[in-house]
């Protein structure tokens, strides 16, 4: 949005709203389209993306803007792949009036939050009308209190400002209904995820392989040559060669941080442990087995570190998935910082069986 405002370029900006059942793309999930047809972000593909596109287009040549129900029907998996069969609404609006609330701009805020800034939650009030949802007015909440516009009613301002920093504190889009006729979409702007890994072992060089193709800004510290190499680790993974407690001192670790401690004994992993607390991040790990886990809890509360800082720790780190390899070790550690990120209970996917039988007799009849 920044580049195609600097370049002068008029753009109309796509976003899921509100889905019901099993959709391609979650809810907050966005699209850009600028008045040349470039295309940025995405809403699932398929038809439903080309309709979107061209209503896209038209809202750029027409203006106004405009709210779409879309039925993932079998008919339209059965042409266009999309084999979800929920429904999912997608608002169309000029990308000027995408970030402007309460008549300030935000997009300033809203690039810093992207990068290491604070973190700013967009609420959006949208009106049930039948099937139909129509948007009916927005404001914006930073992490500290502040906020902005309004949705035209002083209760339900605060009731939303409230719900903002709830969604801001768990850093994903939600959508949550205020009553029958209302729901409210909250978009909260972080930055991209960032892993700290301190310590360049065997495990920490899997976590920095597995992190990166999840798409986290990737920095591994560790003091000794041998293991903070550049070429042991993929390329555009920050290796910082350093003291591992002074580095964590330094480094910019903002609220979306995960950082994971992984060195290569007990009492280095408690200074490093007890560096990481201090730091913003949302998340902190501790590598190792139950008895390290609490010979550094111990350590650390006869220091005077307050006992809540000391049980937010997640230690030892990861979800018990049963592997002991290190690459399966670093596979159980990310899953758990999904499972932070995303407000996931771990619980497996599966059908039950009550609800298979019932989908089969649907499908046998």
């Amino acid at each position: 949005m920044a580049e195609l405002g600097r370049e002068g370029r008029p753009f109309a900006v796509a976003t899921v709203v509100r889905t019901v059942g099993s959709t391609p793309q979650v809810v907050g999930a966005k699209m850009l389209v600028d008045d040349l047809g470039r295309i940025s972000g995405t809403l699932g593909g398929g038809c439903v993306e080309g309709d979107a596109f061209a209503e896209a287009k038209r809202i750029l040549d027409e203006g106004g803007s405009s709210l779409r129900e879309y039925e993932l029907t079998e008919d339209l998996a059965w042409d266009t792949g999309l084999v979800c069969g929920g429904t999912m609404w997608i608002h169309i609006e000029p990308g000027a009036a995408a970030l402007t609330v309460g008549g300030k701009d935000l997009l300033p805020d809203v690039l810093a939050a992207s990068s290491t800034g604070t973190p700013i939650g967009l609420a959006t009030l949208l009106r049930k009308r039948g099937r139909a949802v129509v948007p009916a007015g927005r404001l914006y909440v930073e992490q500290g209190g502040g906020s902005g516009g309004t949705l035209g009613d002083p209760d339900l301002d605060a009731r939303a400002r409230v719900l903002a920093l709830e969604a801001l504190r768990a850093g994903s889009t939600r959508c949550t209904a205020l009553d029958d006729g209302s729901d409210l979409l909250v978009e909260p702007i972080v930055a991209k995820p960032h892993l700290v890994v301190v310590g360049a072992g065997h495990v920490g060089l899997a976590l920095a392989k597995l992190a990166q193709g999840l798409d986290y800004d990737v920095t591994v510290i560790d003091d000794r040559a041998e293991f903070a190499s550049r070429d042991r680790f993929p390329d555009g993974v920050e290796v910082v060669r350093a003291d591992m407690v002074e580095a964590l001192g330094t480094l910019a670790i903002g609220w979306n941080s995960f950082i994971v401690v992984a060195t290569r004994g007990h009492q280095l992993d408690a200074h490093c442990l007890r560096a990481a607390i201090r730091t913003p991040a949302r998340y902190v790990g501790l590598l190792g087995s139950k008895r390290k886990t609490i010979l550094i809890e111990r350590m650390l509360r006869e220091e005077g570190l307050p006992e809540e800082r000391i049980r937010s720790v997640h230690a030892p780190v990861g979800l018990d998935l049963g592997g002991r390899a290190p690459a399966e070790i670093a596979l159980s550690v990310l899953a758990e910082l999904s499972m932070e990120r995303y407000g996931g209970t771990g619980r497996p996917l599966r059908l039950g069986e009550e609800l298979y039988l019932r989908a089969v007799g649907r499908t046998a009849t």
